[in-house]
């Protein structure tokens, strides 16, 4: 009876928020392998952050398994990042009475 040896298992590092480089290194060092669908120059990349990994951080996988990294949001998923400050800003002094817009068919009545 022949028994093969088992490959050892080790832990998904958590890749999301590392840069490229990084998270090369830190695959690397596990005996990881990355692959990086969005981008296929992912091997020149250096200052990209990670955004998203399959199999997510501390799943379990046998070594030299692939690990899949993305560098964008898929369509729909976000991405746009912080934006502030919001444009128009909110005027400054306090409380102000709400002005009528030019042309409206239907002007506030004023009793002054």
């Amino acid at each position: 009876m022949h028994i093969t040896p088992k490959t050892p298992e080790v832990r998904v590092p958590r890749l999301v928020g590392l840069m490229a480089m990084d998270a090369r290194e830190t695959a690397r060092s596990r005996g990881l392998f990355l692959n990086c669908p969005d981008r296929p120059d992912f091997h020149q990349a250096v200052v990209d952050y990670v955004v998203r990994q399959y199999p997510q951080a501390g799943a379990e996988v046998p070594r030299d398994s692939m690990v899949y990294v993305w560098f964008d949001f898929g369509e729909g998923e976000g991405g746009g990042g912080v934006r502030e400050p919001r444009i128009p800003r909110p005027p400054t002094g306090g409380l102000q009475r709400e002005l009528d817009q030019p042309g409206d068919p239907y002007a506030v009545v004023s009793s002054a």
